[in-house]
């Protein structure tokens, strides 16, 4: 009896989209059809076309599973009938919305329970699901679109899943979707235009699901390689590694690596510190926790791993990881030191690292900094001389064992020759000191191992003096012109670096962007200090870099910039007469970049001012011609009143109302000149206080004298109370309403609608009228514009200013956009008000 074979499990696949309406459904049922075409076996086990003509449509045709119709709390509810898809167990079946929940009762709590039972029985399932339901970005599509979603999914489902598409569709082209009714229905449109279907956030929804299917693709990518024993680097994503000593350059490399990674769209920051396998290595502890915390906010993760071999570990993590760049520092040791000791592990991770590009980055740690060479004191420095000592000492016995084994009568003159050019050398390496050294020390020599009598120092004739005073002499003529030759090279080297100092500081002057900062650390890395700070004749920080040193070593020059002269204060070791000129010159450089910096400061409050006097003339301008209406009115009115006395009682009543409406609009127009001026000198009266919308949006309503046939209003009962002053926010509203009443056709009634996105309350005006071209839009708040309105009855132009800055002084923003269809909508944004301490006032 053979066991019974257990049936294959189904494949899953899963159409993942950023928001509803961009086609998932649609999608799945074109592929069901292709299927089905295929002479594959394809039912509906559940679809849900939310009444959209074109998905319905793609239905026909295909076999659909009966669906089961359950009871919840007297509502009859649809779901899908698991039983009649096992009973009739189709190749492929269709469900839709793979994030459901169940009505209470059901087999299952969730849809995606009810699809592995079909996965499990060997049913290949084609689903859909939307980015906001997967339980890992929950969170984060709640502070992008403000809305909780209730029904989520764990990730490990979709993860298993044996094929995932992205159905994508760009925000724009959805939200044209929506505003041609394809998604949701005609009363529905402007609410979720104006809410979750906000381009911003379509925007972030389309991101967050391709960054989360490529990382998807990404650990199907590692999984691949490692079954297939694949062990180099596929560069499919850029991923920088960064290598921390925990030392001082630790900062300078992190954000090195960050730009290498934002320059292509998904990069990956990776910082890795290699400890040794005893812990004694030298690190700063408090070092690398800050450079961990710097690593999280640019966006990273922090790798601690264990090794003795500093290369091979770092390179063989940059290959675990799949890096493609692998940035360094340069080694902080001296050249002394790698002359010594080698090339180090900057040239060991080059060697080893393969097909990873490596960058090794320059600090101001770096042994060996670039910085102005110092030409005080010796022409050679004294690791020169030093080493000049060691040839000396090393090589002046060595040449002499080998001479003495092999000596004979005839090799006199090679000998001498041998113990000059050991001379020569050691003056070419180290100068005089080392050459005088190796001049009498080579002289005893040969006279105590090669001049007969041999192993005594004896001078038995004139010329042995002599030539001993010959080596003497050629020592020291080399050495006088090696001296002469390496202060000319430093005086060079000192010349070019700083013209290159001198260049690079006229270039920061020239382009004006944070040149005193700029100046300030070319100061600092030029003359090898450790701090440098700029400082106001009040004692402000203007720039500085680098750290002040402790026991105050310091050095003060004053800056000749104007009326308050500033103090440059250099921290390190004293400067030498060379650097003090130089210094002399960058602080001449510093001075006017700190008058740059000052008459590009004036100009920009000559720019305001310039400004205000076009706003002034523009005011005098709207104060000649509509102030001038109302004023000549009121004033003939009131002639007339005074001077004739035959007036017949409603020639009377007439003048009296002219004489009234005149006044009245007169008083309106000076109200509004005060409270734009009063907006403009930022000096409005704001009282804020919890408040809820409807109040002011009835007033404003009522204040117009419009009805239902004018403005519908769609308010959200349930909305929270925002923080603004009623009296402000309905001056707003009534300046809003009554331009989007002016401007709406005839036949048509201006929207006012609330609700809450996010922290804020927003209410929407909106009209169906002609709109304004999104190159205006910013021209429609400017003090005294009209858009092309030739009535003058309407005003100086100045209520949507006033609004505003109305909206603006409450914490909020007046933005216009787009009505789907044609016309303006008007979105007023307000805070919500803090809930109110409920504790204080139960003390109270």
């Amino acid at each position: 009896m053979t066991p019974e074979r257990m049936p294959r499990r189904g494949r899953l696949r899963v159409l993942l989209g950023a928001a509803p309406g961009v086609g998932k459904t649609f999608e799945m049922l074109v592929e069901g059809r292709r299927l089905l075409d295929e002479g594959r076996d394809v039912v509906i086990a559940i679809v849900e076309t939310h009444e959209r003509a074109a998905t319905a449509a793609q239905t026909i045709g295909i076999p659909e599973v009966p669906r089961r119709t359950d009871l919840h709390r007297g509502v009859p509810l649809s779901e899908m009938d698991l039983d009649a898809v096992l009973a009739r167990h189709p190749e492929i079946a269709l469900v839709d919305e793979l994030a459901h929940t169940n009505t209470p009762g059901s087999q299952n709590a969730k849809r995606w329970q009810d699809v592995g039972i079909l996965l499990d029985a060997g049913i290949d399932v084609v689903t859909t699901v939307n980015v906001q339901h997967i339980e890992s970005l929950n969170a984060v599509v709640e502070k992008i679109t403000g809305i909780a979603q209730q029904e989520t999914i764990p990730d490990a489902v979709v993860r298993a899943a044996d094929e995932i598409e992205v159905v994508d569709l760009a925000p724009q082209s959805l939200r044209d979707r929506l505003s041609a009714g394809l998604v949701y229905p005609a009363e529905r449109i402007d609410a979720a235009l104006s809410n979750y279907f906000r381009l911003g956030n379509l925007t972030a929804l389309r991101e967050l699901a391709l960054l989360w299917l490529a990382d998807e693709v990404d650990s199907a990518l590692r999984s691949y390689r490692a079954d297939h024993g694949i062990e180099g680097t596929w560069q499919a994503r850029e991923r920088v590694v960064v290598a921390l000593t925990g030392g001082p350059e630790g900062e300078t490399l992190l954000r090195r690596g960050a730009r290498i990674a934002a320059r292509s769209a998904g990069g990956e920051l990776l910082a890795v510190h290699v400890a040794a396998q005893d812990g004694l290595r030298d690190e700063t502890p408090g070092a690398l926790a800050a450079q961990r915390s710097l690593v999280e906010s640019l966006g990273g993760s922090f790798h601690q791993i264990i090794g003795d071999d500093i290369p091979g570990t770092l390179v063989e993590f940059a290959h675990g990881a799949d890096a493609t760049q692998l940035v360094i520092g340069v080694s902080r040791r001296g050249r002394l030191a790698a002359a010594l000791t080698g090339p180090g592990i900057g040239s060991e991770v080059i060697r080893r690292s393969g097909d990873i590009d490596v960058h090794i980055v320059t600090h101001a740690a770096a042994g060996g900094r670039v910085a102005l060479p110092r030409i005080t004191g010796g022409a050679l420095g004294w690791r020169r001389q030093v080493l000049g000592f060691v040839i000396a000492l090393v090589v002046g016995p060595l040449l002499s064992w080998a001479m003495f084994a092999f000596r004979s009568p005839e090799s006199i003159t090679v000998e001498v020759l041998a113990f000059q050019l050991l001379v020569v050398i050691v003056a070419l390496v180290g100068g005089l000191r080392p050459a005088v050294f190796a001049a009498v020390l080579s002289g005893i020599t040969l006279d105590f191992l090669f001049v007969s009598p041999i192993f005594t120092i004896t001078i038995a004739h004139p010329l042995h003096v002599l030539a001993l005073a010959l080596y003497v002499v050629i020592a020291i003529l080399v050495s006088i012109i090696v001296d002469q030759a390496a202060r000319r090279a430093r005086t060079a080297q000192r010349a070019a670096a700083e013209a290159e100092l001198l260049a690079a500081v006229a270039g920061n002057v020239l382009r004006g962007d944070n040149a005193v900062l700029a100046l300030v650390s070319r100061t600092r890395e030029a003359f090898g200090l450790t701090g440098v700070r700029l400082l106001a004749a009040d004692g402000e920080v203007l720039a500085s870099d680098g750290e002040p040193v402790p026991d105050g070593r310091s050095t003060t020059i004053a800056v000749d910039s104007g009326p308050a002269p500033a103090v440059l204060e250099l921290h390190g070791e004293p400067l030498d007469t060379p650097a003090r000129r130089l210094l002399d010159a960058i602080v001449a450089q510093l001075a006017a970049a700190i008058e740059h910096t000052d008459l590009r400061a004036t100009a920009r409050e000559v720019a305001a001012l310039a400004e205000t006097d076009q706003v002034r003339s523009a005011l005098l301008s709207a104060v000649s011609h509509d102030l001038r209406r109302p004023l000549a009115s009121a004033v003939a009115a009131i002639g007339g009143l005074r001077g004739a006395h035959s007036l017949s009682a409603s020639d009377r009543e007439e003048l009296l109302a002219t004489a009234d409406e005149s006044l009245a609009t007169l008083s309106s127009l000076v109200t509004d000149l005060l409270d734009v001026s009063r907006v403009q000198a930022g000096v409005l009266a704001v009282s804020t206080m919890r408040l809820d919308v409807a109040g002011p949006v009835l007033a404003a309503v009522d204040e117009l004298g419009l009805g239902p046939s004018d403005v519908e209003l769609a308010l959200d009962a349930g909305l929270p109370a925002v923080s603004a002053d009623p009296v402000l926010l309905q001056r707003v509203l009534v300046n809003v309403i009554a331009n989007a009443h002016r401007h709406s056709p005839a036949d048509s009634r201006v929207i006012v609608s609330t609700s809450t996105i996010g922290d804020h309350v927003e209410i929407r005006v909106i009209d169906r009228g002609s709109g304004v071209p999104a190159e205006k839009r910013d021209e429609i708040f400017q003090p005294f514009q009209r858009l092309g309105d030739t009535d003058n009855t309407t005003g100086l132009g100045l209520g949507l200013a006033l609004s505003r800055g109305f909206a603006e002084g409450m914490g909020g923003t007046l933005t216009p956009e787009d009505t789907p269809g044609g016309g303006l909508t008007m979105v007023i944004s307000l805070p919500l008000a803090a809930e109110p301490d409920l504790t204080q006032e139960e003390t109270e």
